[in-house]
This record gives C-alpha cells, sequence and structure tokens, in this order.
C-alpha cells in the first residue's frame, strides 16, 4: 500500500511538472510579440487530439491496474487467523466481540462503548486477527488511522478483513461514515499488547459478566438478506 501511495505522488509530480512545463512554454514561445500581429489559427490538430485523449486513458488504466492489485493484496486472507473479532457498529457505539478464545475456554466475551465511554479493542501484537463487520442499523466505517485502512460497516451485510498488528501502543479509533447526530462522538480505543496481557484482559471480562454477544449483535445478524463477504444475495 505504501508503495502504492508513493508511487502515485510520484507520478502526479511528474504529470504536473510535465503539464506546467508545457503550459510555460506554450506562453513564452507563442507570445505575442507585437501589437499588430495576429497569431496564425488552427482549427485541428490530430496528432496532438490524439495525445491529449489516448494519454490520459492510459494514465488511468496504470493507476487502475495497480490500485487493484494492491487492493487484492491487502484485503488478502489468512487460512486460519489465530483470533476473530466481531465488530457491531451502531448509533452511537461500538462492540467488540471476542470469539471462541482459548483465553476463555471457548467462552465468547466482549466489550461496548458508548458515546461517554468508548469501547477499548485489544489485540495481541504479531498474531493475525479477522474482523467481522456488521451493523443492526445504519452504515458505519470502522477506521484506525495508524493502520492506513478503512472498512464500511453495512447493515444486511458483513464486511471483514484480516490484519497482522506489529507494533505495541494505544490508537484511536473512529467512525469514518456519517451516521447521525452523534457521528464525532463514535471514537474507540486500540491497544497492541502482549499475548499475556491480551489473555488477562479476556479473562477479566469474562469475569465482569462480559459473555455473549454484545448489544445490537443479535440484530445484525438477524438483518433480513445478510450477506457475508464475498457472497451474493
Amino acid at each position: 500500500m505504501w508503495d502504492l501511495w508513493l508511487g502515485s505522488w510520484i507520478a502526479v509530480l511528474v504529470i504536473f511538472l510535465l503539464v506546467f512545463g508545457l503550459i510555460v512554454y506554450a506562453s513564452v514561445r507563442y507570445r505575442r510579440r507585437s501589437d499588430d500581429e495576429i497569431p496564425s489559427q488552427v482549427r485541428y490538430n490530430l496528432p496532438i487530439e490524439a495525445l491529449y485523449t489516448i494519454a490520459p486513458v492510459i494514465i488511468v488504466a496504470v493507476f487502475f491496474f495497480h490500485t487493484v492489485t494492491a487492493q487484492n493484496e491487502m484485503l488478502r486472507k489468512v487460512e486460519n487467523p489465530d483470533h476473530t473479532i466481531e465488530v457491531v457498529g451502531s448509533k452511537w457505539q461500538w462492540a467488540f466481540n471476542y470469539v471462541d478464545e482459548k483465553a476463555t475456554t471457548g467462552t465468547d466475551v466482549f466489550d461496548v462503548g458508548t458515546p461517554e465511554k468508548p469501547a477499548e479493542l485489544w489485540l495481541p501484537v504479531d498474531e493475525s486477527v479477522r474482523f467481522n463487520l456488521m451493523s443492526p442499523d445504519v452504515i458505519h466505517s470502522f477506521w484506525v488511522p495508524e493502520f492506513y485502512f478503512k472498512m464500511d460497516v453495512v447493515p444486511g451485510r458483513q464486511n471483514s478483513f484480516d490484519l497482522t498488528p506489529t507494533r505495541e501502543g494505544t490508537f484511536t479509533g473512529r467512525c469514518a461514515e456519517l451516521c447521525g447526530l452523534y457521528h464525532s462522538r463514535m471514537i474507540f480505543k486500540v491497544k497492541v499488547v502482549s499475548r499475556a496481557e491480551y489473555d488477562a484482559h479476556l479473562k477479566q471480562l469474562q469475569a465482569d459478566g462480559d459473555v455473549g454477544a454484545p448489544k445490537g449483535a443479535k440484530e445484525a445478524r438477524e438483518i433480513a438478506g445478510l450477506e457475508k463477504d464475498g457472497e451474493q444475495g
């Protein structure tokens, strides 16, 4: 993804310099040199017209190819992820359901937030995680800027992606889709920690009684026509 971003900026810079240079050249080369001079009038120039028609098509095609290639690579899923987390986005909160974890002997546990007290998403460093995104009401968007990634959370559809965090730290996640009155307060914290800390957190959720499916998960699953990523209704 970084290569695509960097390559795009280089291409944009080259095109900008080329176009700007041609503008300057034409302005100087064909400037009016006297008050009674009339520039030559040309109705059409087929080679030039073909060039500025074909060249943009080629540029867009190259951008499209590399974008699709990078997107497919970014969305490629591992065969057996180490962890599965269900993400439920609803007005105006996030809920994270940790599915079938060894630390809780297979019992699902969850963390659900509110606009006043954002939820916390805990992730173990250097371990693959599959996120299944659902919503029971309107479209939201799961976004963690430090991950350089976001994906829409759509009612009636389960979107999913895999991620392997590679460094520990605390980050802020947000909803990136205008979803109503308190959209700006629909945030959450992401904590990337060691496996021992991750397991301890899940056990604490279990001890606190936060077991089963979080608020909104049941409704999101029961929406008529729910599709999983890659399926068509």
